[in-house]
């Protein structure tokens, strides 16, 4: 047989089996596309957020949030042992500044006030939320929470009073304020506490359900919340506490409307 014949035919031969060897891998490599594929699809369909080795995150994303941490935790160090080496140190140039940092940290913020003189200064309030016109009557005298009677009075505890609806009624609010508390108390259940521009609180308790939240403001009469009476609850708590002292509800409506 011709040599240069015999040659071709190695070439040929060699040419299929080299396409042979490219053609199992690129098999083998689809193959391995097509289960993760199937596996990712098998993830989803149970729930399973699928996991991909390959993503991570730059690490110079990374190093940003440790450093972001790091930072506010050396930040938050140094307030801290800034204000306990400043209430320890005897040292008369730093009695001011202890009564300053004193009165930071146990009195309550001024919420309503300030939000007050915004209103003063820029005409709007300084709230988070749009208004609620709707729940909020344009009667701007003082008046109890709620329609009923007074089943027990500020003189029997010492505190506020307890209001007996007869039917289910809405609860609004004594005046102006901002909401500093909105949720279950202890001793009142479901309760609502709105501080005023003046310095007082006034709290109402046992309420039914409430539909504001904390540092909402809320304006003269607003409604709050709702009450229905029933067989465990047939009260509302109301209270005006102003300087670490209660005050009586009723008479400081009737000095109001005296007014």
């Amino acid at each position: 047989m011709n040599p240069r014949v015999n040659k071709i035919r190695k070439s040929i031969s060699d040419r299929k089996r080299s396409r042979g060897l490219a053609g199992s891998d690129s098999t083998k490599d689809l193959s391995k596309n097509q289960f993760s594929h199937l596996q990712v699809q098998e993830e989803e369909k149970h729930g399973y957020f699928p996991i991909f080795a390959d993503q991570k995150l730059p690490k110079r994303s990374k190093s940003k949030m440790v450093s972001g941490f790091i930072l506010k935790g050396i930040l938050s160090s140094i307030l801290f042992l800034g204000t306990a080496l400043l209430l320890q140190t005897n040292n008369d140039m730093l009695d001011d500044p202890k009564v300053v940092a004193s009165s930071l940290l146990t009195n309550e913020f001024p919420f309503a006030k300030v939000n007050q003189w915004y209103q003063q200064t820029f005409g709007t309030p300084l709230a988070l939320t749009p208004k609620d016109n709707a729940n909020t009557p344009d009667d701007s005298t003082l008046a109890l929470p709620v329609s009923g009677n007074i089943s027990e009075s500020f003189q029997a505890n010492g505190e506020g009073v307890l209001i007996s609806p007869d039917e289910a009624s809405t609860v609004s609010v004594l005046r102006d304020g901002v909401i500093i508390f909105a949720g279950n108390d202890p001793e009142t259940n479901k309760t609502v506490v709105v501080q005023h521009a003046d310095g007082s609180k006034s709290t109402y308790g046992y309420l039914s359900s409430t539909n504001v939240h904390l540092y909402q403001f809320v304006e003269n009469n607003q409604v709050i919340g709702k009450f229905v009476p029933s067989e465990n609850s047939k009260n509302v708590y109301f209270s005006i506490e102003k300087d670490d002292a209660f005050m009586d509800p009723v008479q400081v409506i009737e000095v109001d409307d005296r007014s």
